[in-house]
This record gives C-alpha cells, structure tokens and sequence, in this order.
C-alpha cells in the first residue's frame, strides 16, 4: 500500500486545520493502494465534499469513484469470509463492490459515524443475498431458503440436547411451526446441493471399489408402457369394426403378414387389402385424436 506525495501533505493538512469543504480535492492516483489507515482519513474529506456537491458533475464523480476505489479493502476484507463457498472469488468481490457503492450513495457523513463500521454490513449483506440466490441447484422460494438456515440451527440444539436423529415433530416443536411447513422445509433442502449422475459409486468395505455410476440407477422410460397405453386406448375402437376389419388387423399387426399374403389368405387383390387397412387404420386414428 502506498500514497502520493500530493496526499500525504493533504494528511498532514486535515490533521493540524479544521477541514473545509471549498478548493479542490486532492488528486489521489492509484487509489487502490491507498492505506487502510490514510483511506479512513480521506474518506471523511472526500465524504465531506461529496455532501455538497451537486450530482452528476464531474468534481462529484471524481470524489465518489475515489471513494470506491480507496475503500475496496473492505470488499477484500468481507470477501475473505467466503472463499470457500464454491463461488469465483472475482464474482463474490463484483457483488461485495456493489454493496460497498450503495453504502457510499447512503453514507451521512453529519453524524459522524466511522464509515467502516457503516459500510461493512452492506457489503456482508450484498455478497449472502448473492449466495442465497444463486448457489441454490433447484431453486425454492426464499421463505424456505430462510427455513434450511433455521432448520440447520435446530439441528445443532436438539443433538446437544441428545437427540441424535431430530424428528419433524421435534423441529415443529423447537421452531414452533406446524409440520407441514417442516416438511417442506427439509424437502427444500435437497435442493441445495446437486451430484453429477456421471459420479462414480463405491462399493463399501475396506477397499473402496468402483461399482458404476449414478446414472446407471436412474430409471428410464419403458417404451413397452406407453405401447400398453395405447392399446388399452384402442380396445373399445377395434370392438367397433366389422369382422372383415378385425381379421385384417390381426393378419397385419398381428401375424405379421404382408398385403401379399393377406391377399392370398382371404381371396383378395393386394391393392383391395391396401385401400382396406388404409380405411381401417385411418378409422382408428380418428377414434384415438377425438379422445385426445
């Protein structure tokens, strides 16, 4: 960390004179390498000027965007706190630089609150809504978000008091909530991490042994169900053809003859058999759309 000549003189300045809110500010480069300790000092010179300046002049964005860049430190500082929550560090600090603005824009600097104390709880808070709303792999209303949260504390409490496998009822009772609104709350909380289905599985035992993966165990859609389904659909449609009909359907779908054959088999041209399945079929068709 480091400061200019330039500002280490306008230190010096705020320490021996009562500070003034006319003549220019001073030209702070590199901000970012400011000193914790001279960033607290000229923050208060810089907040001082920010409250008379009118917005939208550029005196007014020099003195605010110097103040952001002075005062990063502390979105460092927070951002430390959750390193290892999954998230990119550079997206955690894009989100905690977004509370430490808000925090510059509602400073009052007239009460003479220190404004790391102020700024500090902004930044915390920006950067757990960030987590809240984005680490979840299923998304669940924040009612129940909030829920998980008590729920884990809960926990804790009940198995300090000796109940090792806490019970809904124990959760309604220690939360003074009604079971249904734990219920959803522990389904909820499945939604919070998700595995890969391509995770290996290990069998158990002293050595550890690859079994397969979880996608293996997933169950997948049996085609032979909806075959079923549509043939139960079509039962009361073939009760309604004539017998000529039926035996054309059954030589075709089920034996599994040709137009040839059926020909053969009942006395007809193979180009009759065609135009007889083709009404046929059609006729079941129609039967199934108008029921769908």
């Amino acid at each position: 960390m480091a400061t200019t000549a330039v500002v280490q003189d306008q230190i010096a300045g705020m320490n021996s004179a009562p500070h003034s809110t006319e003549g220019p500010l001073p030209v702070v480069e590199e901000a970012q390498r400011v000193a914790p300790q001279d960033a607290r000092r000229l923050s208060k010179l810089f907040f001082e000027r920010l409250s008379v300046l009118e917005e939208g002049t550029g005196e007014y964005q020099y003195a605010r965007n110097t103040l952001v860049e002075m005062n990063l430190s502390l979105v460092r500082y927070v951002g430390r706190r959750f390193r290892n929550r999954g998230q990119q560090m550079e997206d955690v600090l894009q989100v905690g630089t977004i509370g430490l603005i808000k925090a510059i824009d509602r400073f009052d600097v007239s009460l003479e609150n220190e404004f790391t104390t102020f700024a500090i709880p902004y930044i915390t808070g920006e950067i757990k809504r960030f987590f809240r709303d984005t680490t979840w792999s299923v998304h669940v209303p924040r009612r129940l978000q909030e829920l998980r949260v008590d729920l884990a504390r809960a926990r804790e409490q009940l198995e300090g008091r000796g109940i090792a496998e806490p019970s809904v009822a124990d959760f309604a009772a220690y939360l003074e909530l009604a079971e249904e609104d734990i219920i959803d709350g522990l389904v909820a909380c499945n939604g919070y991490d998700a595995d890969s289905i391509d995770r290996p599985i290990e069998a158990g035992g002293g050595a550890k042994q690859r079994t397969g993966i979880v996608a293996d165990l997933v169950g997948n859609e049996d085609p032979s169900l909806a075959l079923a389904e549509d043939l139960q659909a079509l039962k009361p449609h073939l009760a309604q053809l004539d017998e000529r009909e039926r035996t054309l359907i059954e030589l075709r779908f089920g034996a599994e003859m040709t137009q040839a054959e059926i020909g053969k088999e009942l006395g007809l041209s193979q180009m009759h058999v065609s135009r007889l399945l083709a009404r046929t079929c059609a006729a079941l068709r129609e039967g199934l759309l108008a029921e769908a």
